[in-house]
């Protein structure tokens, strides 16, 4: 054999574990694109948290891509907006910063009410931003690798 068999790659998936129970399905739908066996799934406390940890992970290049997910809703303290535009910065400025795509599942909704009727929603959406997530982190592995080629 002239060629070393080609390894899987692996991916990272980090989620923020505020409004667990909303991130956790957006994992659900990377899952469904990329085989659970080649995922590491992390947990960090908030969505502040995400973009350290996503550049630390994607600097060991253990990862074809790093996704981060996140729930950012107004809570009265400090404007959300704000929040969810540092994180999205913070995780663009990692994937830079490391050359590994680091890809935001973040959602930041201008009305979120705590009732069943608008988790329902997000639940749903955030299966669908998994999946776009897993999408983009397939393509952007396939066009570099066709770069590289």
């Amino acid at each position: 054999m002239t060629q070393a068999r080609h390894t899987q790659a692996r991916y990272a998936f980090v989620k923020a574990r505020w409004h667990a129970d909303i991130v956790d399905r957006a994992l659900d739908g990377f899952l469904e694109l990329i085989p659970a066996d080649q995922v590491d799934v992390f947990d960090v406390p908030g969505a502040f948290e995400l973009p350290l940890f996503s550049r630390d992970l994607a600097a060991t290049g253990k990862y074809a891509a790093v996704a981060a997910a996140a729930f950012v809703v107004d809570g009265g303290i400090y404007r959300h907006d704000f929040v969810a535009q540092a994180v999205v910065d913070g995780l663009m400025r990692a994937g830079m910063e490391t050359g590994v795509p680091v890809l935001s599942v973040s959602l930041t909704p201008h009305h979120y009410q705590e009732t069943d009727h608008h988790n329902g929603i997000f639940r749903a959406h955030f299966v669908e931003k998994g999946r776009e997530a897993a999408r983009a982190a397939l393509m952007i592995g396939k066009a570099r690798a066709a770069l590289a080629a």
